[in-house]
């Protein structure tokens, strides 16, 4: 009866232990870990989000608006333009020392640039206190000018600066002349004829011209333009100075001149350029 109690015993006891070490090994369920309740906000406060059953209604977007720029087309006119300085012309009527003559001309060579040049010929007689002499010669400049101004659609007026070049061949004729006395205790010394002529002289200059010229007519124009130039050369006669120097005018202080014409122009075009022109903007 003891061994039979005994084996029983030891069965159920393997039993048992079987049973123990099964749980054991078995997989544990994993149990959902618990959220923490969001900082400051009480667990017991926190409620749960329900997805609405309808969707979101959707917002409309404006669609960009792209701005169209309206644009006119304007037609540059490019040729050349030949005239005449009124000012040496006429001047010879009412100066009766003075004859001349100048013709100018310019090539737009593109929207802004123009070629320009100066051709003429001047006779002129120097009456001063001291000496009369006779100039004779002919001249020439060449160069550009830039136009400042904006043209709106067919408008063709210039506000210009520019640059020259200039040479002149000439020679001068001494009339007569007076010595000068440092000491008029006797009076002035009488006035003493020369007409002795000194040929081949020529000079050489650099000027800066400022112009305009405005459209009155169907392709005429009316210009002016200011001039200070700068001699470079200026081959002179012995024991006598070049005074008046054909297109440069009278000479200032060994240097430096100045100069004026007032030019009627006519316009030759030769072709057309059509460029867009922004005028305004349109939504």
């Amino acid at each position: 009866m003891k061994h039979t109690l005994r084996s029983f015993f030891s069965f159920f006891l393997v039993l048992a232990l079987t049973v123990v070490q099964a749980q054991e090994t078995s997989p544990k369920p994993k149990t959902p870990k618990q959220s923490l309740p969001e900082k400051n906000i009480p667990a017991t406060e926190k409620t749960e989000q329900e997805i609405p059953s309808t969707p979101m209604p959707l917002v409309e977007i404006e669609p960009v608006v792209k701005k169209e720029l309206t644009t006119t087309q304007k037609t540059d006119r490019y040729g050349v333009r030949v005239g005449l300085d009124l000012f040496k012309l006429t001047r010879a009527l009412y100066d009766k020392n003075y004859k001349g003559i100048e013709l100018v001309g310019d090539y737009r060579l593109t929207k802004k640039y123009f070629l320009a040049a100066e051709l003429g010929n001047e006779n002129k007689t120097t009456d001063d206190d001291r000496v009369n002499f006779t100039t004779k010669g002919s001249y020439i400049k060449a160069g550009f000018d830039y136009n400042a101004y904006e043209n709106w659609l067919d408008m063709e007026n210039i506000i210009s600066i520019g640059l020259r070049y200039g040479f002149s061949t000439f020679n001068q004729q001494l009339n007569n002349y007076r010595i000068y006395n440092s000491n008029p205790y006797f009076g002035e010394t009488p006035i003493i004829s020369s007409g002795k002529s000194f040929d081949g002289l020529s000079a050489s200059w650099i000027e800066v011209v400022a112009g305009v010229k405005a459209k009155v007519f169907n392709n005429v124009f009316m210009g002016f333009t200011l001039r200070l130039n700068r001699l470079i050369t200026n081959k002179e006669p012995e024991n006598f100075s070049n005074l008046y120097i054909p297109g440069f005018n009278r000479t200032y202080d060994g240097s430096f001149g100045v100069g004026f014409n007032y030019t009627v122009t006519y316009f030759v075009p030769i072709y057309k350029k059509k460029i867009k022109i922004p005028v305004k903007e349109k939504k």
